[in-house]
């Protein structure tokens, strides 16, 4: 399996677009396209095999499922991992013979996705760099009252810093990542300690992004329960990823429905205890 110089290019494309503050816009872009889920399938559709693609995709996004950028700070990537780390992943597992559905597959992925990750930490503080230029340029205009200059800065300008800091960067790790590739495996063997430590590490991380993710939901030892349903569900009855959401959807009515009716009746006393106060 190899990348094209076209193929590189358009993943090049997807990784500006994806780019936060986004030359696709934010929800389109950053929380859309960027994500490794969604990520997978373009880069599946893209390389010409979509099952690998997108099984690449949802592993590493499990690792990045609460991944959040409070104040613009960004402790990994996630268009880097989506459109150079899941295209370096397909190929590894091509080289390596894996299937992407297997434990050693999952692991080699979501190591790739990490390394990568790092690197475009990079390539995002780099892009928001330059973009302060074009910053600088806006508020000169507006001090010279040159406010038709402003959509340059705000359409046009940005495209550099996306075409240095994402496109270049893609369109080179993508087109030379098969060389990269194949000499970590001739480097690297299987049956080695390296691999295997790298097999081991990278089936510990998607434990990473489920902790992170528990740790902003759970506020006391109850809110387990509807967490833990779901892993027994789907391993007593073999129930999809699609049955497991709409019996989470019930739980989350159902809770909702309780904590409405505890805040109605908190009302209710409430009212009940300033009439008695305007009776006495």
């Amino acid at each position: 399996m190899t990348i094209s110089w076209l193929q590189a290019i358009i993943l090049g494309l997807f990784a500006c677009l994806s780019s936060m503050p986004g030359l696709g816009g934010t929800s389109f872009g950053n929380y859309t396209l960027g994500r490794p889920l969604i990520g997978g399938l373009i880069c599946g559709i893209v390389l010409g095999d979509i099952p690998t693609g997108i099984m690449v995709g949802t592993a590493m996004q499990i690792v990045y499922i609460a991944l959040v950028t409070p104040g613009g700070t960004v402790s990994a990537d996630v268009r880097a991992v989506s459109y150079i780390g899941i295209p370096l992943a397909m190929l590894a597992l091509k080289s390596y013979g894996l299937e992407a559905g297997s434990a050693d597959g999952i692991a080699l992925a979501t190591s790739f996705g990490t390394m990568v990750g790092t690197v475009g930490t990079v390539l995002f503080y780099g892009t928001a760099t330059m973009n302060l230029v074009w910053q600088h340029i806006g508020w000169r205009a507006v001090e010279k009252g040159n406010f038709k200059q402003l959509y340059k800065v705000d359409w046009l300008y940005p495209w550099i810093s996306h075409i240095v800091f994402s496109f270049v960067p893609t369109l080179i790790m993508c087109k030379l990542g098969a060389t990269a590739v194949t000499a970590m495996k001739d480097a690297l063997p299987m049956d080695g300690i390296p691999m295997k430590t790298l097999f081991t590490v990278g089936a510990l991380l998607p434990c990473v992004g489920i902790a992170i993710l528990l740790k902003q939901i759970v506020e006391k030892a109850v809110d387990f329960i509807p967490f833990f349903v779901g892993f027994t569900l789907a391993a007593s009855l073999g129930l999809n990823l699609v049955s497991c959401a709409v019996i989470s959807l019930i739980f989350a009515v159902l809770f909702y429905e309780l904590e409405m009716a505890k805040h109605v009746k908190a009302t209710a006393a409430a009212d009940d205890f300033d009439d008695d106060e305007e009776d006495i």
